[in-house]
């Protein structure tokens, strides 16, 4: 089948590490042929289809000129076998849009993974408010008095923005409460933007752990990423290091809890964040760490990957 991908310009793709790149690999392994495109290559007018103006490539194998372009054309999103949203956040107001954009290709016969409904209805700092029993002491509020008190309860807490990225905005306030009005107000914006506030989790020194949930299930393998220096974050992005691990049992627990859901609801592909026991996020945008778990493990995330997505197009999902 033609498979389109939906994501960020192919020029800035790092591709020894990019989990959409390999999942195109996979894909053109297998014979599937591939069209990428940019959000901002879609369109819709009345008496139409919604369209897309897509390059049509072939990955050559090489580290540097890594794909051809075969041609360029304008086609419906719902003449491909399946179209792939793997555009990296931030979830703004064009994201948005774009999911309208791709719910109306479904509703003219595209395929869409993940669906583009499941991507509006699950934000990731905000998904894991259905499983309070993954979780653990966690507010939500615009409120510094709300802050403040949350803190005094639990002493080291973790603030970050709800449209944050990669480790972005992330603050660690500890028992002496040291700048912890400046912060509230560095995210709160003045009582006028929502802030997440998490009780700090020390088995973040193990690392934070993100396990991929394919077609409701769990991956056998976690990448833990854990953090480096006195750095607080472990997000790769931030130059936390990467540690391929084995599930534990509260991994697989948690993964097959939450798989189950997110997998009903059109979400193909899940990257869920715990730290120690506690689900701390729900990545389902373009979740990462495909090729990081395969090359330490020999675990071929991407051909189970390709594997739901196969059984996905012909109704399985």
């Amino acid at each position: 089948m033609n498979i389109l991908f939906i994501a960020d310009p192919l020029e800035h793709f790092k591709i020894y590490k990019d989990t959409t790149f390999a999942m195109m690999r996979e894909a053109q392994r297998r014979g599937h042929a591939i069209s990428v495109c940019q959000p901002s290559h879609i369109a819709w007018q009345r008496g139409g289809q919604v369209m897309a103006r897509v390059q049509d490539i072939v990955l050559t194998g090489q580290p540097e000129a890594w794909f051809t372009v075969q041609g360029h054309r304008e086609v419906p999103l719902a003449g491909f076998g399946c179209v792939l949203m793997r555009k990296d956040p931030p979830f703004d107001s064009e994201y948005f849009y774009a999911t309208h954009l791709l719910e109306q290709a479904e509703r003219e016969g595209a395929r869409v993974f993940n669906k583009p409904r499941a991507l509006r209805d699950h934000p990731e700092k905000l998904a894991i408010m259905e499983f309070p029993e993954f979780i653990g002491p966690t507010l939500v509020t615009r409120d510094a008095e709300d802050i403040r008190r949350f803190h005094a309860e639990h002493r080291d807490i973790i603030l970050k923005p709800l449209d944050g990225m990669g480790g972005m905005g992330i603050f660690r306030v500890k028992d002496d409460g040291l700048n912890l009005g400046s912060i509230i107000e560095t995210l709160n914006k003045e009582g006028s933007q929502s802030v997440m506030v998490q009780k700090f989790l020390p088995e973040i020194v193990d690392g934070d752990k993100r396990i991929l949930i394919i077609g409701g299930k769990p991956v056998p393998y976690c990448l833990a990423r854990i953090p480096q220096g006195t750095e607080v974050r472990g997000n790769l992005a931030a130059g936390g290091k990467g540690v391929a691990k084995p599930l534990t049992e509260r991994d697989v627990e948690i993964g097959r809890s939450l798989g189950a859901v997110l997998q009903s609801r059109g979400l193909l592909l899940a990257g869920v964040d715990v730290i120690g026991t506690c689900v701390t996020e729900i990545n389902v945008t373009s979740p990462t760490c495909f090729q990081e778990i395969y090359d330490q493990t020999g675990c071929d995330v991407a051909a189970l990957f390709v594997d739901a997505l196969e059984v996905g197009v012909r109704g399985g999902v």
